[in-house]
């Protein structure tokens, strides 16, 4: 997957925005104002940090060694992706279960505007 194509995935989603908060070379995507997704699309590799449920954090750490704890975020609730050295499928996977995961935090309104009650 290329920057590019990450940067098309993260935008595909209901609301979702990117930013640039911590300067123009790093990408953080958002929806309806929280974040999902940090990329530096420019990096190589090319990594992204994604929330993700704490339980199912660990067993992808154990069954992937592309992605580990996550860089300059809670640990628990963030993983940092190598975005090459997983399949295009898989990482489309981990980008809306973060989406999904923060969606679920917002409120119901919210959620159905988005259609994902």
């Amino acid at each position: 997957m290329t920057p590019d194509e990450l940067r098309a995935l993260c935008l595909e989603f209901g609301d979702a925005t990117e930013e640039f908060p911590f300067g123009p070379e790093t990408s953080v995507f958002k929806v309806a104002g929280k974040l999902f997704a940090l990329s530096a699309l420019d990096s190589e590799p090319l990594k992204v940090n994604l929330k993700c449920d704490p339980d199912e954090a660990v067993r992808l750490r154990e069954e992937h060694p592309a992605i580990a704890p996550g860089y300059h975020m809670n640990k628990r609730h963030w993983n940092t992706v190598t975005v090459g050295e997983l399949p295009a499928p898989t990482v489309r996977e981990l980008v809306e279960d973060s989406y999904d995961l923060v969606v679920a935090g917002l409120p119901k309104a919210v959620r159905l505007r988005l259609d994902r009650p």
